[in-house]
């Protein structure tokens, strides 16, 4: 073979071998953008699922922590109601207790009749 031919074919040799691994390349290439994407969505669930558990636990706890305290406002309401039924003579106590509802109606009553006795009424601005 002439040393020209010979050149021609190792250059279309080294051209092909060339062209053979940059496809190579760039399947391979390919192949790690897909298992970084599938790794990189994979965190990104694990980060979201944590933060969706943070969240839900610290809901929780504020959603306990405003229980107790309701649950305690109300039992000092509910003993002080008790304590001033207790000073007033005949059944009430009983009654009061046993139909708290009421109880707190005739108090929010009682007290805008209070009100509007102490307070004369508001003259109107127009």
């Amino acid at each position: 073979m002439p040393k020209k031919k010979l050149m021609m074919t190792n250059l279309t040799m080294t051209n092909n071998a060339f062209e053979d691994k940059v496809n190579e390349d760039i399947d391979q290439t390919k192949q790690d953008l897909a298992t970084l994407g599938d790794d990189g969505v994979t965190g990104f669930n694990r980060i979201f699922e944590q933060l969706a558990d943070n969240a839900k636990e610290t809901a929780t706890l504020a959603v306990q922590t405003l229980n107790q305290s309701v649950g305690q406002g109300l039992s000092q309401y509910e003993a002080k109601v008790q304590e001033v039924a207790d000073r007033i003579p005949g059944s009430f106590a009983k009654k009061a207790a046993a139909y708290p509802w009421v109880t707190v109606t005739v108090s929010l009553a009682a007290g805008l009749l209070i009100g509007l006795l102490i307070k004369p009424g508001r003259q109107s601005l127009g």
